[in-house]
């Protein structure tokens, strides 16, 4: 677990499938991240998830103190495999809408890149986003990430032609 002023990073519980389950169908959430989830494939994302906290990583819920709602899901994952980053150490996160431009994200971003430079061996870390994405890109500089030169890929993930398909990465050193 980690906490900051405003919130609680954890381990998702069975209880906060509806409230991520909920983001991931949202179509304005995922316009930049990718197609909207069923609850079988939210469902896979979490158990893809639970795989990394052998290592202490897995993306966590987002737990507003002051009501103990969630409203995101941040941390840190492997790099897919297949990908340019695949093994590196990635920080990510995603918020439900309503919580948008209040410093949520920023604030459980840092939290994760705290807990890796006390925690992780780690160099470098990575994000990835759709070159689109221009938010997402605006908060890796927040939080001191700078572009990867020769950092653009396009995912495997997404078809030819697909606009969340050409990727930049970011990535931070050890401070």
């Amino acid at each position: 677990m980690i906490e900051t002023e405003r919130l609680i990073l954890r381990v998702p519980l069975a209880g906060d499938r509806a409230a991520l389950h909920a983001m991931w169908a949202d179509p304005v959430v995922m316009a930049d991240l990718g197609p909207v989830m069923n609850s079988e494939k939210a469902d896979a994302t979490l158990a893809r998830h639970d795989s990394y906290r052998h290592e202490g990583l897995g993306f966590n819920v987002v737990e507003r103190r002051e009501d103990g709602r969630v409203i995101g899901f941040c941390g840190l994952k492997r790099g897919n495999p297949g990908s340019p980053i695949a093994g590196l150490v990635e920080v990510g996160w995603m918020f439900a809408q309503p919580y948008w431009g209040q410093g949520y994200a920023r604030e459980a971003a840092m939290a994760s890149l705290g807990w890796a430079w006390a925690t992780l061996a780690e160099q470098r870390i990575v994000a990835i986003t759709a070159a689109r994405n221009l938010k997402s890109q605006r908060l890796m500089e927040r939080i001191g990430m700078e572009r990867v030169p020769d950092g653009d890929f396009d995912h495997p993930a997404f078809e030819p032609g697909d606009p969340l398909r050409r990727t930049v990465t970011y990535a931070i050193a050890r401070p």
